[in-house]
Parts: C-alpha cells; sequence; structure tokens
C-alpha cells in the first residue's frame, strides 16, 4: 500500500513508519519539525516539510499519486501544556486534523488511523477504562482529540471515511533506532532516565496527594513497538471494517514512585526526588481495558513489563546520548 504518515518524523509516527517499510510498504512521511526530527524519518521513506493546516502543500504530496491510506500521529500533545494555551491546541490537533481531511477527500483517500488518547475519558474513578466508559477530557488536549474523533465519526457517515480511533494510554520505551527526544522533554521516563544519567539534578513529582496506594499518578505504560504493531492490524482491520475504536494500553498502572523505583534497579543508579505541585489537567489514575484491541485486531502487547519497557529506553539514550542527530 501507498501511505502517507503525517508527524513521522515524531516519536510514535517514526516508529510506526518503520514498521510499514518493514512490512512492504511504501511510505511518504509529512511533519513540520517544530517538535519531531529529519533524522528519526526512517531509510525508504519519502519525506516532505509541510504544516498539516497548509491544504495546498498536503494536495502537491498527493499529486504523484493517491494514497491507498492516511496515518495521522502529527498533534501537540502536552497536556499540561494545553491548560496554558488551549487555542495552540485546537488550532493544531482539530483545526489541522480538518485539513487533512479536506486534502483527503479531494484526492479520494477514503482510510485514515488517527492517534487518539486515553485523555478523552471522563475521570470516572474506576478502572480498567473501557471504550464504553463516559467521555469527558479534564484538559484541552484530550478535548482537541476527541474533537477529531467526532468528526471522524461524521465524515465515516457521510462521506464514507474508513477510521480508526487508538486510545493510547501512555507510550514508552524504545527500539534500537527510534526513541523519545521531545524538546523540550516532559515524560516521565526519559526524564527519570536523563536524572539517572545526571544530565538533570532531580525528578520532580508533581503532586504527592492523590487517592492511589502512594499518593503519586498512577500510568499505565505501552511499548511504542506494540503501539506500532498495533497500528499495522488497525489499518489491515479497515479492509473489512468501516470503523473501530480501541484503547491500547498493558491493563496495570502504575505509580510515579514505582516508575522511579524500577529505573533505578534498571539503571543501578540513585534518582533523587522532589515533591511539586499537581499539575492542571492530570488525572489521578489512567489505566486501560485493551480488550476491544485484542478481540478486534487480534493484538497482544509483548513488552507488557515495566522494567522491559524502561531498559529499551534506557538502552536507547546510552546509544543516543544526544538524540538524534542531524543527517
Amino acid at each position: 500500500m501507498k501511505i502517507l504518515v503525517t508527524g513521522g518524523a515524531g516519536y510514535i509516527g517514526s516508529t510506526v513508519a518503520a514498521e510499514l517499510i518493514a512490512a512492504g510498504h511504501a511510505v511518504t512521511v509529512v511533519d513540520n519539525l517544530s517538535r519531531g526530527y529529519r533524522a528519526a524519518v526512517p531509510d525508504g521513506a519519502a519525506f516532505v516539510k509541510a504544516e498539516l493546516a497548509d491544504g495546498a502543500a498536503l494536495g502537491a504530496v498527493s499529486a504523484g499519486g493517491r494514497f491507498d491510506a492516511v496515518l495521522h500521529f502529527a498533534a501537540l500533545i502536552e497536556a499540561g501544556e494545553s491548560m496554558k494555551s488551549p487555542e495552540r491546541f485546537f488550532r493544531n490537533n482539530t483545526a489541522g486534523t480538518m485539513s487533512l481531511l479536506e486534502a483527503m477527500l479531494e484526492h479520494g483517500v477514503r482510510t485514515l488511523v488517527f492517534s487518539s488518547t486515553a485523555a478523552v475519558y471522563a475521570p470516572i474513578g474506576s478502572e480498567p477504562l473501557n471504550e464504553s466508559d463516559p467521555l469527558g477530557p479534564v484538559n484541552a488536549y484530550g478535548e482537541s482529540k476527541l474533537f477529531v474523533e467526532r468528526m471522524l465519526a461524521w465524515h465515516g457517515r457521510i462521506h464514507g471515511l474508513r477510521y480508526a480511533c487508538l486510545r493510547y494510554f501512555n507510550a514508552a520505551g524504545a527500539t534500537p533506532t527510534h526513541g523519545e527526544a521531545h524538546r523540550p522533554e516532559t515524560h516521565l521516563i526519559p526524564l527519570v532516565l536523563q536524572a539517572a544519567a545526571g544530565k538533570r539534578d532531580n525528578i520532580a513529582i508533581f503532586g504527592s496527594d492523590y487517592e492511589t496506594p502512594d499518593g503519586t499518578c498512577v500510568r499505565d505504560y505501552i511499548h511504542v513497538s506494540d503501539l506500532a504493531a498495533a497500528h499495522l492490524l488497525a489499518l489491515a482491520a479497515l479492509g473489512r471494517r468501516e470503523h473501530l475504536t480501541c484503547n491500547l494500553g498493558n491493563g496495570r498502572g502504575y505509580s510515579v514512585l514505582e516508575v522511579i523505583r524500577a529505573a533505578e534497579r534498571v539503571t543501578g543508579k540513585p534518582i533523587p526526588c522532589v515533591k511539586a505541585e499537581r499539575r492542571a489537567g492530570d488525572p489521578a489514575r489512567l489505566v486501560a481495558g485493551a480488550e476491544a484491541a485484542r478481540r478486534e485486531l487480534g493484538w497482544r502487547p509483548r513488552y507488557a513489563e515495566l522494567e522491559t519497557i524502561i531498559d529499551s529506553a534506557w538502552r536507547w539514550m546510552l546509544a543516543h546520548p544526544h538524540g538524534y542527530e542531524p543527517r
């Protein structure tokens, strides 16, 4: 298949693009490189630097021959940032996707796999979260993604769009060639590993008074390779399904303190911590119920253990001490 990958220079998008190429697909990556890296785009992929909101640019990308499908990763992703500048998230994530959908309609592309998020759910206090649980984001990031899910449903009903919404929990870990290198870094596991490597003095724990066993937030960590596998399975499923929505997670939650202690075991290094105030928009717990992905896609995570996930990230960091080197 000929596939367009938006945001394919980012952490998850580049990992999925590499898996698509390995599976024999022809891949074109579109990314504005505001958060991604040209060096992360896998060998074998065509690359176009463009803004998602630039309909003319997207049209020009499609002019060379119609794509069979789009895998859509391009987005701002930081929940805390979204609570300071929500307008940027709605402009980039929601309006940007509208531009993409318009370009797809214009060029006759009717298949989309969408990178959604567990942040679309309401904080109901029970777990695991299932696809039928109430939706009600507590941050603008989640709301910007939920708007997109609703747009996709209407485009499916009216225009025949075949779509998959994959609701990630916390993506983590690395492959030998692709890892996390955000600017700035805000994700817990790479931050913890930076502290282990002596690149930062300590780790801030944002909130230690949540209603969790140790008072810190609990999250479900899913290896990026397992996420990538789910995208290829979803793409195949859309050949026989009009739409699907699936959580992607391991079904087990770990607290911030548990992650830090696991990283100390993996690295053999002490990791100093300091307590900080809660961040706006942070739910206490997010743990996946992923039975739909198992049932509908035949998907099974291969890297379910927290220490295995952290070890892969640590190995990538040691091999890439400066992140992605320019090509």
